[in-house]
Order: structure tokens, then sequence, then C-alpha cells
């Protein structure tokens, strides 16, 4: 199982939110960087980047630190958080992303989204599923769809969707431990995703119950920067 790290971005700093709320804010560290360099050099080869910016305004704001950050290391980037028209896109790409996260975007506009599966290729997207009692959640976790998770994977593996990242919203930056059951359920039922656990990530014994169950990867914040983990921990499952 790969553990990817997650580095969420507000006015160019690092930060957690608790549970998408941009009231419950901390930031961590004004140099995003330096968090990443300390990802690399613990031996984690992925990143997970988001603009929540971006996320709120609907536009991508913080490409500039993606740039500085896939210009320095070497970890394979995935960035999301406000991918609305393809000039973001094209901006992120640019940038440094390996791969694009696309999450409300997905449910908003799956017309504008398939074509860029078709352009662009399945495998430079990463899908983003926020979901509250299995249904998606959009807009950063404002609005709450009747989407169910499984129809919402299925339809997108038919246009060739093969990575997934699935957030359980009632759990992220708790550090309560993850939807492992929901997971287990996903993931049973779609074994051929490469589907990456998020959210609630609280120990190591968290990470080894997702590994069990099947998890290609998980996301790993609040965690890290709580020193639940130590990033010497990480490198026992990586």
């Amino acid at each position: 199982m790969q553990i990817i790290p997650a580095i969420d971005i507000i006015d160019g700093k690092c930060v957690r939110l608790t549970q998408g709320d941009y009231g419950q804010k901390t930031i961590y560290n004004e140099n995003p960087l330096e968090v990443a360099k300390q990802f690399e050099d613990a031996g984690l080869q992925r990143l997970h980047l988001v603009d929540l910016d971006g996320a709120k305004a609907g536009a991508v704001k913080n490409w500039k630190v993606l740039e500085t950050i896939a210009g320095n290391t070497s970890m394979v980037i995935d960035f999301g958080g406000g991918i609305k028209k393809e000039e973001d896109l094209q901006i992120i790409f640019e940038s440094g992303a390996a791969l694009a996260t696309i999450g409300s975007l997905a449910v908003k506009n799956e017309s504008l989204f398939v074509q860029w599966l078709q352009q662009y290729g399945a495998d430079k997207f990463l899908l983003g599923a926020d979901v509250k009692d299995e249904k998606i959640a959009v807009g950063g976790w404002l609005e709450t769809t009747e989407i169910g998770i499984y129809d919402f994977i299925s339809k997108y593996q038919s246009h060739g969707i093969t990575q997934l990242f699935c957030t359980d919203v009632s759990k992220d930056g708790k550090l309560e431990g993850p939807s492992t059951v929901l997971y287990k359920h996903i993931i049973e039922q779609f074994p051929s995703l490469h589907f990456i656990a998020s959210g609630g990530v609280s120990s190591l014994d968290d990470l080894y119950a997702l590994q069990e169950i099947g998890c290609s990867g998980a996301i790993v914040g609040k965690a890290i920067y709580e020193n639940r983990i130590s990033l010497n921990d990480l490198k026992k499952i990586c």
C-alpha cells in the first residue's frame, strides 16, 4: 500500500481543516516546499496537493506552490481544487502535476470531464469522491447530493478511470479512524480499482487496517502534522 501525504494550501501555506470547515483551520507550515522535502527525504514518492483557495473560488489559485514543489522534488504529485475549465487543467499540468484530481466537476459537469478523459487519457486523472452517508458531497463538502458512491464509481470506471480516492466527510480531520467498512465494500465491488483511502487516519494501526482490506493507497494528513504518526513510522509500511 502506498502512503500518500497530503498538503492542503490556503494563502500559499500548509494548513489542515476539520471536516472541510474553513472556519476550523490550523496553519502547520508557512513553507509547503519544506514539508514536501521532509516527505521525500522519508522515502515517500507521492504527494496529494490540495488548493483549498481554489476549491472555494472555483478556479485554481495556488499553482505556484505546485510549480515550486514539482520543480524541487521528484515526487509524483496529484493536484486538485478549483479545476473547472481546461485552462485550469493546462496550468496544473504545465506546473508539474502528474495527475489532476477531479471531484465536484465530475458531479456537476459530467460531459466536460468525460471529454477530458478522452482528450488527455484517463491515466492523467485521480477521481475524488467525498462521501457523506454513502452519498457524494461536493463544493468543499458544503453540499451533499443524492448520487450514491457505487453508482458514481461504476459510471466513471466505464469511462476508463482506474484511480479513485474516497473521503468520508464525517471522519476527515477528526483523527477518529477511517471508514474501513465502507472502503472494504467498495473494494469488494470494484476489485480492479486502484482504491485510495482518505480521511480519519490517526495511527499506524489504522494504516495496517486499510492495508488489510486491500487499499492500494492511503492519504495521510493531520495524523502526520499532529505527530500521531512519524515519518519513520511510515517507512515501515511503504
